[in-house]
């Protein structure tokens, strides 16, 4: 008897930010797309990320796999955008001297 052949939905959807998750998780896919490239394999990033399914961790690598160059403007996209806000906070609060600014509020309060 011959397995019945179906359309699967990927198991990719987006949130109101706009970032792109596995399943019902709250892992992105830029996080299975850079274990993936860094060698782990689906069993690997099942057992780092445990909320994941394995079949959903293979099925998300074949989505990237298939569709590499609209992945790869989507993560290079999401890494401008991290890139604006750092630049942004930084700007806000520089990067130094942060635990100076930290203990002095420390002795503010006490």
């Amino acid at each position: 008897m011959p397995v019945p052949i179906t359309t699967e939905l990927i198991p990719i959807t987006v949130d109101d930010a706009g970032i792109m998750r596995v399943g019902n998780t709250r892992v992105t896919l830029d996080t299975i797309v850079a274990a993936f490239m860094e060698g782990a394999t689906a069993e690997e990033i099942t057992q780092q990320y445990p909320s994941l399914d394995l079949a959903d961790v293979y099925a998300v690598i074949g989505y990237y796999l298939r569709r590499r160059s609209d992945v790869e403007a989507y993560l290079q996209q999401r890494q401008q955008n991290a890139d604006k806000v750092r630049k942004q906070n930084e700007s806000l609060v520089g990067p130094y001297g942060v635990r100076t600014r930290l203990l002095a509020r420390r002795h503010q309060e006490e």
